[in-house]
């Protein structure tokens, strides 16, 4: 019995993941802001576009400017289940 409910937890957050995955999925190409939290009170801010996504990661391309060139980063799907990182999309302009 422990057993079977261990591995019904396992299903639920593997749906939870899926769900995460299509949400990113269906938003790629569009422009979000990325909160990252790096831990003791530390978050960066960053805007870009979720440019790709694969079946464990997305990428999102940041806009280069004077100070900072153009940078791919890459963040994972239990980052966002877990709140370590906090996707909002940008309203187009």
């Amino acid at each position: 019995m422990e057993i079977e409910a261990l591995e019904g937890v396992n299903m639920i957050k593997q749906m939870d993941v899926n769900k995460v995955r299509n949400a990113v999925i269906s938003h790629t190409g569009k422009k979000v802001k990325v909160r990252i939290n790096r831990g003791r009170h530390r978050i960066d801010e960053t805007v870009g576009i979720i440019s790709e996504t694969y079946p464990s990661i997305f990428l999102v391309t940041t806009q280069g400017s004077k100070d900072m060139p153009v940078r791919t980063m890459s963040y994972s799907y239990t980052d966002v289940l877990t709140k370590d990182v906090e996707l909002i999309l940008c309203r187009q302009s």
